[in-house]
């Protein structure tokens, strides 16, 4: 039981990750309805960003660690700020009524453009932060067996879970969510009640854009490297989970997709781990082909 405790506590860390991308993607595509292979790339940006403003602070401004580390968030928030603002104005909104395949396309070479940005910045060479905040938290003990968390996954969770508490409370009761709501069901209606649809489409993007590069920095104070090529891994499971869930709550794709970060921490532990990707994605796929199925025939109906 302790085992298996243990595999619980490591999926509320990987969870925590995969619920802030979820409710950021969601955020965008619940308007857009439109496939957004950009935004893992977006995440795996800002995480390698940060890394090397850390390094640059460290080595070339000779700042504290603490200093290049608050540095290093400053940059990747103003990243996605920047890249984030580019999407919304130069591919989304010109690509918004045209074909899916569209934006499919271009998001998809967005990607290529991060991931190889990154990989140039960075020289093809890995950069790794020290381990920080790595103290272990025992959570249970017993038979010489102990159930832990470290710090910086501890920090993460609650960090985490107050951010989308505080999103999910201001979602439901403010007049963005309200807008938000009225544009993803009806963007021709919400105009002609007086909303901002393009205002709204634009603070939608900008604070998916901010979970993103949140979930990146925690990643990265994590395992101290966020690869040139995980965000395309990261954006496809979020894709396939959101796509099984829904684009019409947030609250509730950051849900779903916490339950996938302990379902991949639980096969960790008791299946063979280099299978664990390819079984997911097949359950994930028989979950979409089941819901699409049943939604299909609700709309017969």
């Amino acid at each position: 039981m302790l085992y298996f405790f243990q595999q619980v506590l490591n999926g509320l860390h990987s969870g925590a990750l995969y619920a802030l991308l979820a409710f950021g993607y969601v955020l965008t595509n619940g308007i857009l309805h439109r496939t957004n292979l950009a935004y893992g790339a977006l995440f795996a940006f800002c995480g390698q960003a940060m890394i090397l403003s850390v390094a640059f602070g460290y080595q070339v401004l000779w700042l504290t660690l603490l200093a290049s580390v608050l540095f290093g968030v400053v940059a990747a928030f103003l990243y996605a700020a920047l890249i984030s603002h580019v999407l919304s104005r130069s591919v989304f909104e010109p690509l918004a009524d045209r074909s899916p395949n569209a934006i499919v396309v271009t998001t998809l070479g967005i990607l290529i453009v991060l991931s190889e940005a990154s990989r140039i910045a960075a020289d093809t060479h890995d950069l790794w932060l020290p381990p920080m905040l790595a103290e272990p938290i025992v959570f249970a003990e017993g038979s010489g067996f102990k159930a832990t968390l470290t710090l910086i996954q501890v920090l993460d969770c609650v960090v985490v879970l107050a951010a989308v508490a505080l999103a999910t409370w201001a979602f439901a009761r403010s007049n963005f969510g309200r807008c938000w709501r009225a544009v993803s069901d009806d963007p021709r209606a919400a105009a002609l009640c007086g909303v901002d649809v393009r205002g709204v489409f634009r603070r939608a993007v900008l604070l998916g854009g901010f979970c993103a590069a949140l979930a990146g920095v925690m990643a990265s104070l994590y395992y101290g490297n966020v690869s040139f090529g995980s965000g395309l891994v990261y954006g496809l499971k979020i894709l396939f989970v959101t796509a099984v869930g829904g684009y019409l709550s947030p609250p509730r794709a950051a849900l779903g997709a916490a339950a996938f970060g302990m379902a991949e921490s639980l096969w960790a532990g008791y299946f063979p781990v280099e299978w664990r990707d390819a079984w997911m994605y097949l359950f994930l796929v028989a979950m979409l082909i089941l819901i699409g199925a049943g939604r299909d025939t609700g709309k017969v109906v």
